[in-house]
């Protein structure tokens, strides 16, 4: 037998280990020292909060105490502003009577030019004089304005010698009279082929398409077309009562301070004619008399006799604000102003134009449809024309009675027409077409079938049951409100004003007292010869750019159609009169902040500039000003967040002249002393006239 084999050992099993971190047995504490360990712990508790009450005190300590020391400091500067400012008052009174001087000056010219029309004797009225405005205006309604009227006995004779003015290839006449102002498109049907029934006038992309019932009826179109609009009703402008307050602040002011000869002109009714254009509704100035009133009063009523003189010195500065009549015509109040019954109950009706927020653009199109005249005759060298009382008949389309027909399709369908817009205007946005209700007066959208804009060819085509004058209609404020803006010197009394829209980028230049459009961002395909590089006064200038498309320059309407940033109407005035004292050494801007500062404050950037181009943007400062005390702003324009706190090492002025003062050069300040005060005056209608601290 085999032996047995023996078997492996078993393996030892390993020792069981005991888990990790398990004590072997748990060390019973004693009463005694469980209690000590809670004291301890209480103990450790009570330090630690006594240690935090105290940290608590001290840092609330050195908080009220630096609390206290910038109350004290800004008491200080506060007391230290208040001690100069009859001082800064009195000065900025005297910079500002230049003012006074600009007004007397063109109360001068306008003496002058007053006399030079009487020693002329011409026939026309003085403006000042109103029995001669009445009488001129009783003998031209008399009589028809000279050079419509020669038109229209041009267009009459053309149309009488139709005949022979015959083109070879229509067998019809068309004619092309223009002018300076006036464009004259005449075409005769004298063939009645209604083969030849769309006319486009030569290389012109004015013309029309009539229907087959026109097409073979003895009948002329006339289109006459006027560069201006003197269809569309002048805006009203209310004379409202001066406050009695505001005549006794004047009278006072001008016994105490004013001689008789240094007296502010007051504006005649030649200047306020001049000025039609840019005048807001005086609804603004009984505004403005009231915010002078309560201010006055307010003053009066907390003053001791020691500050007499000084509520005296804002009397007269008031004084010398409402001096400039044309400067707070235009600070109408974008807010708190009741809005006419009127603009609601044209808004209501989709198809009247709102004048108040459109305005016609580029003339009005007069279309006619004309019975055709008999044509002269040639007789043994003699020619023969009847001539028939009343000159030329219009020409019914459709017929006011029209007949009963079996046919589908309507026998007077609508004329078509299609006129160009002019190179010397520009449209930003895509034109309305309007045609004039003359039952209405105003301006109507509907009745136009078939609009076709053709915005490469410059080029609008429409449809009409009827005719009527026709005009191309533009948004007022296409441009408001601005994206920035920025008024930069250019040497002594040169500056340029950028305002920069959301299609375009607009300079203008202002040297001695006259402006002028320096340049602007737009395509070639325009002329504007008659507008760019013209130096011309303000009132003058903002006519042109307004009929040109350029209408930067807010109306007391403008804040119902704009959404401005609403700022007090007295602030902003001696805001901008301050900006143009020192507009020949210094350029100011347009910063983001001014929305944030509220409507009693404003907050614009600023700094010197006598040699270089350009302000880097890390030169520019920030300040604020709320018509009494102005003050150089902590933070910039790249800053996360708004702040009132004043700058480092500065202090607070009255005056926003003596606080940019502080930071300015010997070199500036001579440049502004010499400033003429022509200049001056200029540069501040121009920013009260685009409005940029509201609109912008």
């Amino acid at each position: 037998m085999a032996p047995k084999e023996k078997k492996a050992p078993k393996a030892k099993k390993p020792p069981k280990t005991k888990k990790a971190g398990s004590p072997e047995k748990k060390k019973k504490l004693s009463r005694i020292e469980r209690l000590r360990q809670q004291q301890e712990e209480e103990e450790r508790k009570l330090k630690e909060e006594e240690e935090a009450r105290l940290k608590a005190e001290r840092e609330a300590a050195e908080k009220l105490e630096k609390q206290q020391a910038k109350a004290r400091k800004w008491q200080a500067l506060i007391e230290k502003a208040e001690s100069r400012k009859n001082d800064e008052l009195e000065e900025l009174y005297l910079l500002e009577k230049c003012f006074l001087d600009a007004e007397k000056t063109k109360k001068e010219v306008r003496v002058f030019s007053k006399w030079k029309h009487y020693i002329e004797c011409d026939g026309t009225p003085d403006p000042c004089i109103t029995q001669e405005i009445n009488t001129y205006i009783s003998l031209w309604k008399e009589k028809t304005n000279e050079d419509i009227d020669t038109v229209m006995k041009e267009s009459k004779l053309v149309l009488s010698e139709a005949s022979s003015l015959v083109d070879t290839d229509s067998g019809n006449m068309e004619k092309i009279i223009k002018d300076e102002n006036i464009t004259l498109y005449v075409w005769a049907n004298l063939k009645k082929n209604p083969k030849y029934k769309r006319i486009k006038f030569g290389d012109t992309g004015v013309g029309f398409e009539i229907p087959k019932a026109l097409a073979t009826s003895d009948i002329a179109v006339r289109i006459f077309h006027t560069n201006y609009d003197h269809v569309s009703p002048l805006p009203m402008i209310p004379r409202l009562a001066k406050s009695e307050i505001t005549d006794v602040i004047i009278e006072d002011s001008a016994e105490k301070e004013t001689a008789k000869d240094e007296e502010v002109p007051q504006a005649g009714l030649e200047e306020v004619a001049e000025n039609q254009e840019l005048m807001t509704s005086s609804i603004f100035e009984m505004d403005m008399t009231k915010t002078e009133s309560s201010l006055v009063n307010s003053k009066k009523s907390m003053i001791s006799v020691k500050d007499y003189a000084e509520v005296k010195k804002d009397e007269i500065e008031l004084k010398s604000l409402r001096s400039d009549t044309y400067s707070l015509s235009l600070l109408a109040p974008a807010t708190k102003i009741s809005v006419p019954d009127s603009i609601y109950e044209i808004v209501n009706d989709e198809d009247i134009v709102d004048l108040k927020g459109f305005m016609p653009l580029g003339g009005i199109y007069h279309l006619n449809i004309l019975k055709l005249p008999p044509q002269s005759k040639h007789v043994k060298g003699w020619t023969i024309v009847e001539l028939l009382s009343g000159g030329l008949q219009p020409f019914v389309y459709p017929p006011e009675i029209i007949e009963e027909t079996t046919e589908t399709e309507n026998p007077y369908p609508p004329i078509e027409i299609f006129i160009e817009i002019k190179k010397n205007v520009v449209f930003f946005e895509k034109p309305m077409v309007a045609r004039w209700d003359s039952q209405g007066k105003g301006w109507r959208t509907d009745g136009f079938f078939s609009l076709y804009y053709d915005m490469t060819e410059r080029t609008i085509s429409f449809s009409l049951e009827s005719v009527f004058p026709v005009t191309l209609i533009q948004d007022i404020h296409v441009h408001m409100p601005f994206e920035s803006w920025e008024l930069k010197p250019i040497s002594l009394n040169e500056a340029v004003l950028n305002i920069t829209t959301a299609y375009t980028d607009i300079d203008i230049q202002i040297k001695d007292n006259q402006c002028m459009l320096a340049s602007v961002e737009l395509g070639d395909e325009y002329e504007l010869s008659h507008l760019l590089g013209k130096w011309m006064n303000i009132t003058n200038l903002i006519i042109a750019m307004k009929d040109t498309g350029f209408n930067i320059f807010p109306s007391e309407h403008s804040h119902i159609y704009v959404a401005v940033n609403y700022k007090d109407p007295l602030v902003e005035m001696k805001s901008y009169r301050q900006m143009a004292l020192m507009a020949s050494a210094y350029s100011f801007g347009w910063s983001k902040w001014n929305k944030y500062s509220g409507p009693g404050k404003v907050v614009i950037k600023a700094s010197e500039l006598l040699e270089k181009k350009y302000v880097a943007d890390n030169k520019w400062s920030l300040f604020m000003f709320d018509g009494e005390r102005a003050q150089k702003l902590k933070i910039n324009e790249f800053s996360e967040e708004f702040s009132e706190e004043l700058d480092d090492n500065t202090e607070f002025h009255s005056t926003l002249y003596h606080m940019i003062k502080d930071f300015t050069s010997e070199a500036a300040l001579k440049k502004i002393r010499d400033t003429d005060y022509l200049f001056i005056d200029v540069v501040c209608k121009l920013l009260l006239s685009t409005r940029l601290l509201t609109f912008s």
